[in-house]
């Protein structure tokens, strides 16, 4: 079986909780409501054979709702397959931990929850990774500025001007398209 396959048996079983399926370049993505995530993950790893979880991400669409993406990357254990899973997430929802089916899971889940702020239900030890705890930001959400924010904690988080804001190559944040919010797109003066 290919990916593509798997996905239209994925698309089959779960049907209208598909949200949208796409192939690009040979990389198959599939979209699903955050309800049923965690048993299109399952089924993925243990019908699919998607042995392995190489990552998992979020995104920001600041200024649309629901305002996050996750992102899962599965693949198995031959390299033979890979599938991309995404599921929207609102600022007040929590998402299923896949800890349970991937052990590997744990790190990715607590980096998405500390430089994101999406919490995962059913985590072992949801807990901050790279920033202290008690930290109140999040710091890749796309509203959390480019200097960074002030600190308690001297020499700890960069309070200085960034040294790309209004570069060319940053972003823009918005719900604009891809053309307007690419960086090389725009030029700086």
């Amino acid at each position: 079986m290919s990916a593509a396959q798997d996905i239209a048996t994925l698309s089959a079983k779960f049907g209208a909780d598909v949200v949208g399926t796409k192939e690009f370049r040979g990389e198959h993505t599939i979209s699903v409501k955050l309800s049923v995530l965690h048993e299109l993950l399952a089924t993925a790893k243990n019908e699919l054979g998607y042995a392995m979880i190489i990552d998992i991400s979020s995104l920001d669409h600041f200024g649309e709702d629901p305002r996050f993406e996750m992102v899962y990357e599965l693949v198995t254990v031959d390299d033979s397959k890979h599938l991309r899973v995404k599921s929207k997430v609102s600022e007040d929802e929590e998402v299923p931990t896949c800890t349970d089916l991937w052990v590997g899971a744990d790190w990715h889940e607590r980096e998405v929850y500390d430089m994101m702020g999406i919490r995962f239900s059913g985590h072992p030890d949801l807990r901050r990774i790279l920033m202290w705890e008690g930290y109140p930001f999040y710091p890749l959400r796309k509203d959390f500025p480019l200097a960074g924010r002030p600190s308690e904690m001297p020499d700890v988080a960069f309070t200085g001007v960034a040294p790309l804001e209004g570069g060319p190559f940053v972003t823009s944040p918005g719900t604009g398209d891809v053309v307007t919010r690419e960086p090389r797109a725009r030029v700086v003066k």
